[in-house]
């Protein structure tokens, strides 16, 4: 998918540093490689798998040689962050801006987690309930604080929270896990308003059902194949499809986009 603005600038992006949560795989991957193509300089954050973010890491450095200056330079960075922890965001932050030697400009809150068990409310446990919403909603709640503080103003800083086609679904089974991105949306909305004469805006966006690793666990083929027939497009769909949104958020030419939970999910209900 190519943008107004990508055809008319293919590096939109360039010189803009943005951090994505969870960008070791799956959605956070494919949103990592899709501004880093638009010429973002990119911190990876991960939380356990760094021989898949430093694939990621690889992946983007190698692909910057337009230039022999930009390819003697770095243009991505892996960071291990817990986002549930108020210290480890700040030292996420901390480390985009040593790395890059500037403040950053985008934030993806890409990070989530959810329960493949996919229990009822009443067969939820505490536990279960405490994970998702530490990861999802607080680690959303800490990278939005950072991030509404550490930010470039003045234009081009963009907030942009990876959300869930499941606030419309409301389906069995994922209580826990639409609660939390319910919180989200309605955290990321406000701070749109709060941020009101800074230049930053604040948007999500809801993805439905992906193809990721994440989508497939727990389910059955049956299940699968239902998912990807329920949709007028007729297929899943693919991280690539969520990252195209991502990146116009994250453009210029999305200003006048703020506040908003953009459901790309196909047409799936």
């Amino acid at each position: 998918m190519t943008t107004p603005t990508e055809t008319q600038n293919p590096s939109p992006l360039l010189h803009r540093v943005a951090i994505v949560t969870g960008a070791s795989r799956g959605i956070g991957r494919a949103i990592a490689l899709h501004l880093a193509s638009l010429g973002a300089r990119i911190v990876v954050n991960y939380t356990s798998n760094s021989t898949q973010a430093e694939q990621v890491i690889a992946e983007i450095n190698a692909s910057s040689t337009s230039t022999a200056a930009d390819a003697a330079a770095l243009r991505a960075v892996a960071v291990r962050a817990d986002v549930s922890d108020p210290d480890q965001v700040k030292s996420l932050f901390d480390s985009a801006e040593q790395f890059f030697n500037v403040q950053p400009h985008i934030m993806v809150n890409s990070a989530g987690v959810i329960d493949s068990t996919y229990p009822s409310i009443s067969n939820t446990s505490i536990e279960t309930f405490d994970r998702t919403f530490s990861v999802n909603a607080r680690g959303t709640f800490l990278c939005l604080r950072e991030a509404a503080n550490r930010l470039k103003r003045g234009g081009g800083g963009r907030i942009i929270s990876v959300t869930s086609h499941q606030m419309g679904a409301l389906r069995p089974g994922f209580g826990a896990y639409a609660g939390s991105k319910a919180a989200v949306e309605s955290m990321t909305q406000i701070l749109a308003k709060e941020l009101k004469g800074t230049g930053i805006t604040a948007n999500c966006v809801a993805p439905g059902p992906i193809a990721t690793d994440m989508f497939y666990m727990g389910k059955t083929e049956e299940q699968i194949q239902k998912a990807a027939e329920d949709n007028p497009l007729n297929r899943l769909g693919k991280p690539e499809d969520v990252a195209a949104v991502v990146g116009f958020l994250a453009s210029d030419g999305s200003e006048w986009v703020n506040g908003q939970v953009i459901r790309a999910n196909g047409g799936y209900v």
